[in-house]
């Protein structure tokens, strides 16, 4: 953590990612880094991303390249900030894509500002809690027993279509083409020609951070 948050510049310029459209994957696995790392990591990057997203209002709105946000298990990270991505950052072609577990561990602010501004609502199986609460979005052609009884591999999905709503459906995410494996080796060359393009040598990083701690 010391070397990453301990440097004095950034590899990483979000605005430049996302008007040249670059992939940046981050993770921030608890089982990696720990809870308290990952949250932390998660706090500062965020609002960081928003910042980026906005300060696009330098550029006309049609020439804003769309830029997509995914974020797993985001009620680790669901602060205020998530709040006003879903209602602001839309003009700004930031688009956000959120799965979590489950509906209550999102506080009353965020979950408001989910479900009021969000196009498109996926849900696989879940419990009698959250089949409540969601029945009301696939309502009428999906029921809270529905909800909890779908099969693994299915979904139901509720979107819009240039800003209009359609009726709910079911999918199955099980088909072949889902399940095609990736290279590996191609993911290792990608991770490698990615280090030494952005990343700096530990040991580099570690003497300029010792160096600071003197003075």
């Amino acid at each position: 953590m010391r070397n990453i948050i301990g440097q004095s510049t950034s590899a990483f310029d979000f605005r430049k990612a996302m008007d040249e459209g670059k992939i940046l994957i981050i993770n921030l696995a608890k089982g990696s880094i720990g809870e308290e790392n990952s949250s932390f990591l998660g706090l500062i990057l965020i609002p960081k991303i928003l910042i980026a997203a906005m300060s696009r209002q330098d550029t006309p709105e049609p020439m804003r390249r769309d830029f997509y946000l995914y974020v797993d298990e985001f009620q680790n990270f669901a602060t205020q900030d998530f709040a006003i991505i879903m209602s602001e950052a839309r003009k700004y072609h930031l688009n956000l894509t959120v799965g979590n577990q489950f509906i209550s561990q999102m506080d009353e602010e965020i979950k408001n500002a989910v479900f009021g501004n969000v196009g498109t609502i996926s849900s696989f199986r879940v419990g009698i809690s959250d089949a409540n609460f969601l029945a009301r979005q696939f309502q009428p052609e999906f029921s809270e027993h529905d909800l909890m009884n779908l099969p693994i591999g299915n979904a139901y999905l509720k979107t819009m279509v240039n800003n209009i709503p359609q009726k709910p459906f079911s999918v199955n995410i099980t088909a072949e083409e889902v399940k095609t494996p990736g290279n590996p080796k191609m993911s290792e060359m990608i991770k490698k020609l990615s280090s030494l393009k952005f990343g700096r040598p530990r040991s580099i990083v570690e003497a300029e951070i010792a160096k600071r701690a003197r003075f």
